[in-house]
């Protein structure tokens, strides 16, 4: 009877718990913003972001990527009703989606009584369809310009997604700043987000028919690649738990062991599930296009807390969602572990981090690799397979 009774109480202490922090999160729920607080100009905070991703690329952009540094690559943000371009005086009007090239939008205009870094920026409105620039790449005339939406937008629409899918009872109590947050990282995950799609811009700057073939690969061959199979399935994550293992090595002869077993392990893959020459290309044109701006995403984070001089913007320094880069490692650690849960993904989103892991590989073991895999028909697990001949 005492065990009972000592059970009982602990799962009603148990019920007592979770139901309080329910209670919690609902209370928290009821005070997130439903819209941008801001919607006609960009608010403050967003323009510290900005400018502090300006200043990040400017300054260390190199030491990521040689050549993004200086390139003209201006800032696209959005929020629900209007659309914001930096970095460019006297724009033509809206904007092109690439790599269709149609044209969306209308005339900027400068934003009334108001300014970024001392000089005018623009706006224009969102069209009743709701056609947004998307996060990726657009072009404003000749330039390829970086496009996301607003931090603000951005937590606003995932919690809108979340919300959509989640069942009636759950949807007021699930914690969406600690899940949104996940997704973002605070203000150092969004900066590093912009550096992902200014990559896209700078990847269609130096090689705009490599970046159309990319994009299209999805619509042309997604639907017939083999993603519910489950012995396609456990291949991908025999290869996906080499490729993790490979980036952890503490030894470049361990590490390049692993490597050589991940390549063999793809091959075997796609042997095995007779895998088509296009469904091949598709997987090494996702890898080269989402992989390295992942990379990108990654990597100015981590110049960003490793140069002991680099000092961010003040406007960001009061930001509670800012850490200063401090927390690179455990976001590191945290991409890592993603590799390996990626098998089970359908979509494209594996590609992201076996393309990303494939690059963190080449830095180890290739000097002049990012200078090649821009070029036409140079691909990421060519490279690395070159760089393992090389180092054996």
């Amino acid at each position: 009877m005492k065990v009972r009774s000592c059970v009982w109480r602990g799962v009603l202490s148990l019920l007592l718990l979770l139901l309080g922090l329910a209670g919690a999160s609902a209370l928290i729920n009821r005070t997130l913003p439903e819209q941008s607080t801001i919607l006609d100009k960009l608010s403050e905070a967003e323009k510290a972001r900005l400018a502090e991703f300006i200043q990040l690329r400017q300054q260390l952009g190199n030491t990521v990527w040689p050549g993004w540094q200086t390139a003209e690559i201006p800032i696209i943000v959005y929020n629900e009703a209007y659309v914001f371009l930096l970095g460019i005086s006297e724009p033509p009007d809206g904007w092109q989606k690439v790599p269709q090239n149609e044209t969306r939008g209308v005339a900027w205009e400068p934003v009334p009584h108001d300014l970024f870094a001392g000089e005018p920026y623009y706006r224009t409105p969102l069209s009743a369809n709701g056609e947004t620039p998307e996060a990726f790449t657009v072009k404003v005339g000749e330039l390829w310009a970086a496009s996301m939406p607003t931090m603000t937008w951005m937590e606003i629409s995932l919690r809108n997604q979340f919300q959509a899918d989640l069942p009636g009872v759950l949807a007021p109590i699930f914690p969406y700043p600690m899940v949104t947050d996940l997704f973002i990282r605070g203000s150092d995950g969004y900066i590093s987000l912009l550096a992902h799609e200014s990559f896209h811009a700078y990847q269609g700057m130096i090689a705009p028919e490599r970046l159309a073939a990319a994009e299209t690969a999805v619509s042309h061959h997604e639907s017939a690649y083999p993603w519910p199979d489950l012995t396609f399935r456990e291949a991908w994550q025999k290869e996906l738990d080499l490729l993790a293992a490979a980036v952890r090595a503490k030894t470049d002869t361990e590490s390049l062991a692993l490597i050589k077993q991940y390549l063999a392990q793809r091959e075997i893959r796609r042997k095995e599930a007779g895998l088509s020459p296009a469904l091949v290309s598709y997987e090494k044109q996702r890898e080269w296009l989402e992989g390295l701006a992942r990379y990108v995403e990654v990597e100015i984070w981590h110049q960003a807390s490793l140069a002991d001089s680099y000092q961010p913007v003040p406007a960001l320094l009061d930001d509670p969602d800012f850490s200063g880069y401090a927390t690179f490692e455990n976001r590191w650690s945290q991409e890592i572990d993603q590799i390996v849960r990626m098998a089970n993904d359908e979509g494209d989103g594996r590609f992201y981090y076996s393309g990303m892991a494939q690059a963190v590989l080449l830095d180890r073991f290739s000097f002049n690799w990012k200078r090649q895999v821009l070029s036409e028909g140079a691909f990421l697990e060519d490279l690395l397979r070159v760089a393992v001949e090389a180092g054996n």
